[in-house]
């Protein structure tokens, strides 16, 4: 099979590409996350991803358009629920992608996480491949979740403290809950 995996960062591609390489799965990656903020921090996902896909023969497509208004415009409204159209748009752009690759199916690094709601992840992924007339292929990574961390340190990969969304950020480093965060951001 001709699979294009959208990859999130490049310590998320280490165990799905070994997985997927041994099932013997032909694989592009592709990088495309306007998600990532701030941009000092999308530059070093993408550098990472870059010596990574070098050292690996990965062959990998960059997407970089980066546009912090939209995003921001259209998650704020969404609260907990914007994790799902940062799927939609991630995994959108990643099906017409490996269509005009001519590629058989599209994946993500995004199961790999333990983080992300894998539910979401396939149901969103199976919907867009419906309608772009290209299949999603599902497979759950989280089993390699630690060895994929080891194998990402010892390649001494730049390992990010956070999601990559600006409001995983201010969850890692500034936790509040529920009414102290509504109150933090009353003006």
């Amino acid at each position: 099979m001709k699979l294009l995996l959208h990859i999130c960062c490049a310590p998320c591609a280490v165990y799905p590409l070994q997985i997927l390489r041994n099932q013997a799965i032909e694989i592009v990656g592709y990088f495309f996350n306007p998600n990532i903020h701030p941009y000092r921090e999308y530059r070093k996902r993408r550098a990472a991803l870059e010596a990574y896909s070098r050292g690996v023969g990965l062959q990998v497509g960059y997407n970089d358009r980066y546009d912090l208004e939209f995003f921001l415009n259209n998650t704020l409204p969404l609260g907990p629920d914007r994790c799902r159209f940062c799927y939609t748009v991630r995994l959108q752009e990643a099906a017409q992608e490996a269509k005009k690759q001519g590629q058989e199916a599209f994946s993500t690094t995004l199961l790999y996480s333990r983080y992300q709601k894998h539910d979401w992840i396939r149901e969103v992924g199976e919907e867009i491949g419906t309608k772009e007339g290209i299949p999603f292929f599902y497979q759950d990574f989280r089993a390699g979740w630690k060895e994929g961390i080891e194998a990402s340190k010892s390649l001494g990969l730049y390992r990010q403290p956070y999601c990559g969304c600006i409001f995983s950020e201010r969850d890692r480093f500034a936790p509040l809950k529920g009414s102290q965060r509504q109150q933090a951001v009353t003006f």
